[in-house]
């Protein structure tokens, strides 16, 4: 059986930021969503070097070799951002989240750094496969906030992991795919201003994927679109 993507993508600067520091790639077998970060242009900078340095994944890749790609790949990006910055002294500090998956005909392999996210709504519940590398969510590993105390937390947006050109423990996911699944990738820029409940309630009633991207994009805008949105949704089919 071969399974086949089927995919739409959206991105907006939101109603505050001046520029979009998202960048996202999506394919026949990849998906990828980074957030750059750092201020002015260098956060532009360094989500497009990370999503340049991940294209090169959209292709065949045998499962046993799936991983090893991801690895390597992600340490090209941050070798580039590293040399960038080490050729303008403008751009210290920048750098970037990064959520990619691959697929194959029988499995899908996920690599994430940082606080944008990947979630898996399969049989009719919406899974959220990456945890967010943020200093709250430390705390809620740790017992010292509740959940839901998170997204109200003065140091919400403080990411503890992203691609800046240093060393960097990325986190990684094998799924097995079937079909009828449905993918989304995000940045932060929908899930700290949407409910999970919300998204999953449009990710089951919107079928067509653009109309889905489109209609979680316009509720990150109704809730103040304080930050860019970048979404993608993909149906995983037989067709």
């Amino acid at each position: 059986m071969t399974l086949h993507l089927r995919w739409a993508a959206v991105t907006d600067t939101g109603h505050v930021r001046s520029n979009n520091q998202d960048a996202y790639y999506a394919g026949e077998r990849l998906l990828v969503v980074a957030d750059g970060m750092g201020g002015m242009a260098a956060g532009d900078v360094a989500s497009r070097l990370a999503v340049d340095a991940i294209t090169s994944l959209d292709m065949a890749i045998d499962n046993e070799h799936q991983m090893d790609a991801l690895h390597k790949a992600l340490e090209a990006a941050n070798g580039r951002i590293a040399e960038t910055v080490a050729g303008d002294a403008a751009l210290q500090g920048m750098g970037t989240t990064l959520t990619a998956v691959i697929f194959s005909a029988d499995r899908a392999a996920l690599a994430h750094v940082g606080d944008s996210r990947a979630y898996l709504l399969r049989a009719g519940r919406l899974n959220q496969l990456t945890k967010d590398d943020t200093y709250v969510q430390m705390l809620v590993d740790q017992g010292l906030i509740r959940p839901e105390e998170a997204g109200n937390h003065p140091r919400r947006a403080v990411v503890t992991q992203a691609l800046q050109g240093e060393p960097v423990s990325p986190a990684y996911v094998i799924v097995e795919p079937e079909p009828g699944d449905r993918w989304l990738l995000c940045s932060d820029g929908l899930t700290t201003v949407v409910p999970t409940e919300t998204i999953e309630a449009e990710m089951l009633a919107v079928q067509d994927p653009q109309a889905c991207a489109e209609r979680l994009l316009e509720l990150a805008l109704q809730a103040g679109g304080p930050d860019n949105v970048t979404v993608i949704v993909a149906d995983l089919t037989t067709d």
